[in-house]
């Protein structure tokens, strides 16, 4: 069996001595089936803490069969949801009843009668901040982003690919809150040349110091193991009925990674001991 640093417990605690940046604590969510008549359990009693690496930020990567409520988590720690009972702790306060954070879809979300450079500086004008200033940082995470020079496109399709409409959704998530990114499937629609290419940009992105010292933490939901080895410096690894962690796995791969990661044999081995935890194989 491969030796992977995991812990295959339902309830993951910090073993740390940082302070966690994101937490569920006893959280439970059931919604009514009416066909049955019954409440389905989506969680019951979920815990999960990400702690912060100061100076370093993290990059973590939630797994899983479908239903076991990976999207739900991330509706939690946006503002869109909240659990039936439990509590959802954002930089280790209770997550505020008018908190909301951004997060990137599948699907394209930009409006597609604004500019990119309108659709990127948004959040910040529905803020009250001034045009100017808005645009002015906007600018600034385009040219984060590898955007620039595109700021006065239509954000649609065929003016731009749809990469760079994903990438135009990042840039406006990091403008509304530069520490937190959250990912919901980004590149499910995209096709698998352009799938691996973002993939690239967003490790590039994540290393780069414009970020680095914003210690940034970014929460990708993804099935795809190759995509969470390169990215996740933390992957949670989700079971369902109810919905609950079953592995944790911190990748011994190093900090900075490259295109070449992908050849290292470590990187195959941890790939390939997700793909058994996922069809069952290791338990």
């Amino acid at each position: 069996m491969t030796k992977v640093k995991s812990i295959a417990d339902q309830q993951i605690n910090s073993t740390g001595s940082n302070p966690a940046v994101l937490e569920l604590r006893g959280v439970h969510q059931t919604y009514f089936d009416a066909k049955t008549k019954k409440d389905f359990v989506v969680f019951d009693n979920l815990n999960l803490v990400v702690e912060d690496y100061p100076n370093i930020g993290q990059f973590i990567v939630i797994m899983g069969k479908s239903g076991c409520g990976k999207s739900t988590i991330l509706r939690y720690f946006t503002g869109l949801q909240k659990p039936t009972s439990g509590e959802v702790f954002v930089d280790g306060k209770p997550l505020a009843e008018n908190q909301s954070m951004p997060m990137v879809f599948q699907q394209y979300s930009s409006l597609e009668w604004f500019s990119v450079l309108q659709n990127v500086a948004l959040p910040l004008t529905l803020k009250g901040v001034a045009k100017s200033h808005a645009h002015e940082q906007a600018m600034q995470m385009i040219k984060v982003v590898g955007l620039e020079g595109h700021e006065n496109k239509f954000a649609r399709i065929p003016q731009l690919s749809g990469g760079q409409l994903q990438r135009v959704a990042i840039a406006r998530s990091l403008v509304a809150n530069p520490n937190m990114l959250l990912l919901d499937e980004p590149y499910g629609a995209l096709d698998g040349f352009t799938r691996a290419k973002m993939q690239f940009f967003m490790l590039d992105l994540f290393q780069k110091s414009e970020l680095a010292s914003l210690n940034p933490t970014v929460v990708l939901v993804t099935h795809d193991p190759r995509e969470a080895v390169l990215l996740g410096n933390d992957i949670y690894i989700m079971d369902s009925d109810p919905g609950r962690i079953i592995k944790h796995i911190k990748p011994d791969l190093p900090e900075h990674r490259d295109r070449s990661i992908r050849k290292e044999p470590r990187f195959v081995e941890i790939v390939s001991y997700i793909e058994d935890v996922m069809e069952g194989i290791i338990q």
